[in-house]
């Protein structure tokens, strides 16, 4: 569960998010949306742990997110926009490095990567070099990182960016199957796909809550486009000037790239792309 209670967060004179406070559930799948900029980078760092909030409260499965942080991150798994995945590693060693970073004993490392690995449908490509997977395949591998450690909280920043349509049905598929017994939050720009996994929705703009219902609810009347919408009406912000509004988000974003793929990781699935590579193949890298 999470509980949400007005976090504020500054950076400087200038608040990126303000009195922020909602609820989620065990077994529910919280849809977080809202403009570029509006503050949702900032909100689930600080859930997970990777930065402290200027003032208010935050609890996850019952630990305080600012005062019991080590427990807070050994029961959250967290897919960052930009996963960092390491090329030279398989899907395996990878798992097994992340499972010890993340506290997994020794003796439930091995099981705990073949849980994570049968999930995610990525057994099959386990000792294959990662810099040689399709980027459907290493969506998969990352969200694997993500619930290796067997977490009560799942954190998804825009897990289906970049994928063609049958690997986002799969991603999907996969994100439904995890809210089984978890929490997921789930940080997409594509409201179709709230509507399809998500039980709640919350909207954020302008760093402020302006949203918060069931999905049933929120759209009883207006598809959830319109409620988009017309909730974030005021949060009219030129593209040059959407960064401006949650400051820290570009060096919140460099962090997580520097530690992720390459450039040539990068250019690769742009060939993929780009020469039509089977996205059903594994190795949808490879030459």
């Amino acid at each position: 569960m999470i509980e949400v209670d007005r976090l504020t967060k500054f950076y400087g004179n200038h608040a990126a998010i303000r009195d922020v406070s909602f609820t989620a559930e065990p077994g529910q799948i919280l849809g977080f949306l809202g403009p570029n900029g509006a503050g949702k980078t900032t909100t689930m760092r600080i859930l997970t742990g990777y930065m402290p909030a200027s003032s208010g409260t935050a609890r996850v499965a019952g630990f305080d997110v600012f005062e019991d942080s080590r427990d807070v991150r050994q029961r959250v798994g967290y897919l960052p926009e930009n996963p960092p995945l390491y090329r030279e590693m398989t899907p395996f060693s990878y798992l097994s490095f992340v499972a010890q970073i993340k506290g997994v004993s020794r003796g439930d490392r091995g099981a705990a990567v073949q849980r994570a690995l049968e999930a995610t449908a990525t057994d099959d490509v386990a000792k294959q070099p990662l810099g040689t997977l399709s980027r459907g395949y290493k969506q998969r591998v990352a969200i694997a990182q993500a619930i290796v450690h067997d977490p009560e909280v799942i954190v998804l920043d825009e897990p289906t960016i970049g994928l063609d349509p049958k690997q986002v049905i799969g991603i999907r598929k996969l994100i439904k199957g995890l809210a089984s017994d978890r929490t997921v939050i789930l940080s997409t720009h594509i409201l179709p796909e709230v509507t399809q996994l998500c039980d709640k929705v919350v909207i954020i703009s302008r760093g402020e809550i302006v949203a918060e219902d069931t999905t049933d609810s929120l759209t009883a009347t207006e598809d959830l486009e319109h409620v988009f919408l017309r909730v974030t009406a005021s949060d009219v912000v030129a593209d040059g000037d959407a960064a401006a509004e949650e400051p820290g988000a570009a060096e919140a974003t460099g962090a997580e790239t520097s530690a992720g793929p390459s450039e040539a990781d990068s250019s690769e699935d742009s060939e993929d792309e780009a020469g039509g590579v089977d996205s059903d193949s594994p190795a949808g890298d490879a030459r």
